[in-house]
């Protein structure tokens, strides 16, 4: 049996389940979805995302299922599973897209079936929009992808994350912890969405567009968000998030009495830092 004669079940098919959906059925894999959203279950079948769908835990299509990639917030998520883990069959494969692990990858296991493995991980992929009809597999293409294993993970399960992230396009694979992954997430991605957040609303003036240039496009691009979601994520991960938060509002204070002070030097060191950094890390996204 090759991974293609596998039939694959997206449980929710937004923009990420929807990109998952593209992009394996590009493969020729066989895919289902479930999505409480029947419009969206008609666009994915009509636009070949999907072979079938259905808008309730359906029995059969999550008994007929080998591999499962899960593309709901985390709450969601555990109380789909509460409710159905009991109909998933022995041997399947699990996964998800899921941007905090510690608080969801230890309850999903204990919840799955005798024979049953459940893999996490995280597309570091994206849009400022949501929904079906805005996904597509090209976010995948280069990007960064995370699988965050447990002791409970078998060798197989993982390289079967892996290849499933290798077949969508993704660039760089990390294998890290839960905690190690919710602790960097609250940086590079969590606090970064503070921020944006923050420079949309320290000010009201409605004339921004007649005056702003590249630099607060780029600074604010990710501000548009998905309330929903990414509340969920901030208060599930808040302990590592706060941190970083308190870490950034020390760094800026310093930087404020920088300029109030009117400290050439002081400020022309940190900006040699952040250059230097930055370019570090210019050097490394291009290996």
């Amino acid at each position: 049996m090759t991974e293609k004669d596998n039939r694959y079940l997206i449980v929710g098919l937004g923009l990420m389940g929807g990109g998952y959906a593209q992009g394996l059925s590009s493969l020729g894999m066989h895919v289902a979805a479930i999505d409480r959203d029947p419009d969206s279950i008609a666009f994915g079948i009509e636009n070949g995302y999907i072979e079938k769908g259905s808008t309730d835990a359906d029995p059969t299509l999550i008994a007929s299922s080998d591999r499962i990639i899960f593309a709901l917030y985390p709450e969601i998520f555990i109380k789909w599973m509460e409710e159905n883990a009991h109909l998933i069959r022995p041997g399947t494969l699990l996964t998800d897209v899921t941007g905090v692990k510690s608080p969801v990858v230890s309850r999903i296991q204990e919840l799955l079936p005798e024979g049953a493995e459940f893999i996490a991980s995280h597309p570091m992929a994206g849009r400022e929009v949501y929904g079906v009809r805005n996904s597509s597999s090209v976010i995948f293409k280069n990007a960064n992808f995370i699988i965050t294993p447990t002791e409970k993970n078998t060798e197989e399960g993982i390289e079967w994350c892996r290849s499933l992230a290798v077949s969508l396009g993704f660039r760089k694979i990390s294998v890290i912890s839960p905690a190690e992954h919710d602790y960097m997430i609250a940086f590079v991605s969590q606090l970064t969405h503070c921020i944006a957040v923050t420079l949309m609303t320290c000010n009201n003036n409605t004339h921004l567009a007649d005056y702003t240039a590249d630099s607060f496009r780029d600074l604010t691009r990710i501000a548009n968000i998905n309330d929903e979601m990414w509340s969920s994520l901030f208060i599930m991960n808040k302990e590592f998030l706060l941190d970083q938060m308190d870490s950034f509002i020390r760094e800026f204070g310093e930087l404020r009495d920088l300029v109030e002070n009117e400290d050439y030097e002081g400020l022309k060191k940190k900006m040699r830092l952040s250059s230097k950094r930055r370019k570090a890390f210019d050097l490394k996204e291009k290996q």
